[in-house]
């Protein structure tokens, strides 16, 4: 039977093609947050939803157009494109774009409009290049309902809905103004629209559930929105307009948790937030009505160096907070500071030790490529990976991801940027990061490929693991690094 709705919400993406072969077994699968949260504030407000998640039900781009044809009947589509962490949207507008043009090869009469942190970073662009008929360059919900509401009532009148570039024949008109932020998030978006999700088809980071790899049932939430800091690398406020910060109440947050582990029998839990260990009274206030539960929840968040105070971690053990993920970036103070971070190698090191010895693991985060990076401090940065050997490691490779103050320094500087919106992923095949003066993209991705592969077949490492988690984990980390990514090559010498 065709379901009707009012608003079709898809989220995109190619696992394959974003992560080649590691996406079989070894990546998250995500659960789509903000297509969630979006859904939620629909139904609020009176409106119907419905939402197809491509990359959970491993539907091509052509499978999900003929899900929207013969499944629904919807009077809007929105295509929700952000990414599995905060700077990961782009690297899904490839798969957004060929859905929305086989949408509209189907049945052009279908409204289809755009969101997330790619679109509201280039909205002209994507309206003159995507086959779609609006773009929200804000946050997103109120400018859903609005469109919706002027097609439900056949008003064919979009021009005073802010936030909303629009098409008219072959003329694309800029917004109205902008759209306010939402205030009341409890109000207005309490949580994620489980029962339009396939809950059943998550699945955890591996890291996540090193202490028992067989269950990696999971779920995302968050407990805030946006960020203060301004990192040069970062795209996460490109909808918000500015560096901000709001919070759900922790009663809200802990209610939907209890949600998820009772309805869902979820046991892993990651929250999106970009930055969680932040605010004092909102962290400890989650960990206090967490610790009174009479359930176990493995919970990992984003916290910084310099955000970690040894006060909240014996709570956040308590809470169920085993993963903590820093953004340690590079060993070289100057390199670090085009992220925004002022803090020593030493201090890097003092609040892993911390933090581990508060029974919580760490997941380190490493960028190779940054402005001013060469040979050398990469080297360095590996190097000091290997010597604070967190429980797991991500490396990437410089990006100017759109949004970001470094796509913007790029543009300006006439640097070679991707063709391709697929190849801002870390690992796919046609990745292309950023040179510098000092590197070639292909040094870049070389060197990143490189460092992956030594610390996580690094002896100590390994040991590390045998410790924490046994000789299972140690099996599935040899098999993980045995899983090849192919590079194009023509693509990685880019200059």
């Amino acid at each position: 039977m065709t379901e009707n709705v009012d608003v079709l919400f898809i989220h995109p993406g190619d696992r394959q093609q974003v992560y080649q072969d590691l996406g079989d077994e070894f990546c998250a699968i995500e659960p789509p947050v903000f297509a969630g949260l979006f859904a939620t504030y629909a139904r609020r407000k009176g409106l119907s939803a419905a939402i197809i998640d491509g990359p959970a039900l491993q539907m091509s781009a052509g499978q999900i157009a003929d899900s929207v044809t013969n499944d629904f009947n919807p009077s809007l589509v929105v295509l929700v494109v952000y990414g599995n962490q905060p700077s990961a949207s782009t690297q899904n507008m490839t798969s957004a774009g060929k859905i929305a043009s086989l949408i509209k090869a189907q049945n052009p009469e279908i409204n289809i409009l755009m969101t997330g942190t790619h679109p509201a970073a280039l909205p002209e662009r994507t309206m003159r290049e995507e086959t779609i008929d609006f773009v929200c360059e804000g946050e997103g919900p109120a400018t859903i309902v609005k469109v919706a509401n002027a097609l439900n009532d056949k008003a064919n009148d979009f021009s005073d809905i802010p936030s909303l570039w629009r098409r008219e024949g072959d003329t694309v008109h800029p917004p109205a103004g902008k759209e306010e932020l939402i205030r009341d998030l409890d109000e207005d978006m309490p949580g994620i629209a489980w029962d339009l999700l396939p809950m059943e088809r998550y699945r955890s980071h591996n890291w996540h559930a090193f202490d028992n790899i067989e269950d990696r049932s999971y779920a995302a939430i968050h407990t805030s929105l946006g960020c203060p800091y301004a990192c040069s690398f970062c795209c996460i406020n490109a909808p918000f307009g500015k560096p901000n910060y709001r919070m759900w109440s922790p009663e809200n947050v802990v209610a939907e948790i209890d949600l998820l582990v009772r309805e869902y029998g979820v046991k892993n839990i990651k929250f999106v937030d970009e930055m969680f260990v932040l605010n004092k009274r909102h962290v400890l206030a989650i960990c206090d009505l967490l610790i009174e539960r009479d359930y176990e929840v493995n919970i990992w968040a984003y916290a910084r160096v310099d955000t970690v105070k040894e006060e909240y971690l014996a709570k956040l053990k308590a809470a169920g907070f085993n993963w903590l993920c820093l953004g340690i970036e590079s060993a070289s103070d100057q390199v670090r500071d085009g992220a925004d971070k002022s803090f020593s190698n030493d201090d890097i090191i003092a609040v892993v030790r911390q933090i581990q010895e508060a029974g919580i693991y760490v997941l380190g985060n490493y960028i190779f490529g940054l402005p001013d990076d060469d040979e050398p401090n990469m080297t360095a940065t590996l190097d000091l990976a290997l010597e604070v050997n967190c429980e797991f490691a991500n490396f990437y490779s410089a990006m100017a991801y759109p949004g970001s103050p470094l796509y913007t320094t790029a543009l300006a500087s006439g640097a070679v940027l991707p063709e391709h919106w697929h190849q801002f992923s870390q690992h796919s095949f046609e990745s292309l990061p950023l040179a510098n003066e000092h590197c070639t993209s292909g040094q870049i991705t070389a060197f990143r490929d490189k460092a992956w592969n030594a610390y996580f077949s690094a002896p100590d490492y390994l040991e590390l693991v045998r410790e924490k988690f046994g000789a299972e984990v140690v099996d599935h980390v040899e098999r993980m690094t045995a899983v090849p990514l192919a590079r194009k090559q023509e693509t990685s010498d880019a200059a």
